[in-house]
């Protein structure tokens, strides 16, 4: 089965005050093999850049209202007059808030909805496959 991915890397802003923030390089990846989840590696272009995993549908959302809680969040804001996409993730080794343009993480996302369309997610696990198979025996 031929598997699809979709990968951008941009520049988001790690937010360390309402006053300062720093760049940080970052690589939005989605895999039509794996058809629920986004992957974001941060720090592409370091030793030990940092990976994080989360729902395609949370991001989807998030670009459009507040949505999440847990260990990831997202929300639309307004940031110098461009629209931004807002991430706070949380985990055991600390919190971060990152900002992320919204054309940019909008033309991503419509990338991976035409690879894999809301609802045809399961198709691309081969369930239905494996079910019939099991079921045949």
């Amino acid at each position: 089965m031929h598997h699809t991915v979709v990968e951008r890397e941009l520049e988001l802003r790690l937010i360390l005050s309402p006053e300062r923030s720093v760049p940080v390089p970052a690589r939005l990846g989605y895999r039509s093999d794996d058809p629920y989840a986004v992957h974001i590696a941060f720090h592409i272009n370091s030793e030990h850049p940092v990976h994080w995993t989360f729902a395609r549908d949370l991001l989807v959302e998030g670009v459009f209202r507040p949505c999440g809680h847990g260990d990831v969040r997202v929300w639309p804001t307004k940031a110098d007059g461009r629209s931004v996409v807002l991430m706070a993730l949380s985990s055991p080794d600390g919190d971060a808030l990152l900002e992320a343009p919204t054309p940019q993480v909008s033309a991503w996302l419509e990338r991976t909805l035409r690879a894999v369309p809301p609802g045809a997610e399961g198709g691309q696990l081969g369930i239905d496959d494996a079910l019939d198979q099991l079921l045949a025996r």
